[in-house]
């Protein structure tokens, strides 16, 4: 379920075999000496009963790599590679362009060099 600054993204566990999972994404623009504007993102819930609790900042020009980022925190707290967080049906396109509009973001506007490696 998406809301503005909110994803929710949960999947119970219906056979003992299952993993279940509950997760928070928020995000909220950031301001910082090093990157200037961005987005700080936090994400909370619970993997297979297992809560956890995380966070991490993207600067403007990346702030469109949410969901990368996010995969590998979730893959960090159990959640298997296999389970594909980027296919939410619809939910990831209304973020992005959430993030688009809060940080006045174009097509096309440039990437830093340094956030290519």
């Amino acid at each position: 379920m998406f809301e503005p600054g909110h994803l929710h993204i949960t999947h119970p566990a219906v056979q003992p075999e299952e993993l279940g999972y509950d997760i928070h994404i928020r995000y909220e623009v950031s301001q910082t000496a090093e990157s200037g504007e961005g987005m700080h993102f936090s994400l909370e819930g619970e993997i297979n009963g297992k809560p956890f609790s995380d966070e991490f900042e993207l600067p403007k020009d990346k702030a469109y790599n949410f969901a990368s980022e996010a995969s590998r925190i979730t893959e960090k707290h159990g959640l298997p590679r296999n389970i594909d967080l980027h296919a939410m049906q619809g939910q990831y396109d209304a973020m992005f362009e959430d993030i688009r509009n809060k940080l006045n973001m174009q097509s096309g506007d440039p990437v830093k060099p340094e956030h290519l490696e």
